[in-house]
């Protein structure tokens, strides 16, 4: 899955700032990719609003 930070997350609750971070994801339009896991859709599904999420084929 590739997720891509859209929104900022200043002005958001604690947790969405904490779980953005804990994607790696610093600043606006930064990319990173992660596995498809359960742990991994619940961090994307708490942040849903602040970021785009792509499949992308595993390498």
């Amino acid at each position: 899955m590739r997720v891509t930070q859209l929104r900022s997350g200043i002005g958001c609750k604690q947790n969405q700032r904490q779980t953005l971070l804990a994607l790696g994801l610093r600043k606006i339009r930064q990319t990173r990719d992660w596995p498809d896991t359960p742990q991994v859709r619940g961090m994307i599904h708490t942040v849903r609003h602040l970021v785009a999420v792509e499949e992308v084929e595993p390498s």
